[in-house]
């Protein structure tokens, strides 16, 4: 019905930079909000950023400053660029949207499969 497809992962050195997109498809009438989550062996799921429809943004404090979210409404597409990172930023990353799939309908929520991000220390 709805599918999420990430792109943009792989592996960077410490201090250096990448740029993830999630592109929203299938039957969509409007995304209220897009985001992202991160999760890193044998931690949980995290927050990392969001992006609500009027533009309005969210961030985890430990992204703050290098990290920046930003989406295209026409696309259904959100857009992570992670500066500076650190090997804590090591994780798979997940993009996250909530949905409405006709004018009557509630927000769903859905998830895609996940980019790795790996910075080694």
């Amino acid at each position: 019905q709805v599918q999420l497809m990430e792109s943009g992962g792989g592996l960077v050195q410490p201090g250096g930079s990448l740029r993830l997109s999630c592109a929203a498809s299938g039957t969509i009438f409007s995304i209220y909000a897009m985001g992202w989550y991160r999760q890193a062996p044998g931690k949980q799921r995290e927050l990392v950023a969001t992006i609500i429809e009027s533009g309005r943004t969210n961030y985890a404090d430990s992204v703050k400053g290098r990290f920046t979210i930003s989406r295209d409404n026409a696309k259904n597409t959100v857009y992570l660029q992670m500066n500076s990172l650190k090997p804590e930023d090591t994780a798979v990353y997940y993009c996250n949207a909530g949905v409405r799939v006709r004018p009557t309908s509630g927000y769903g929520d859905y998830w895609g499969q996940g980019t790795q991000v790996t910075v080694p220390s």
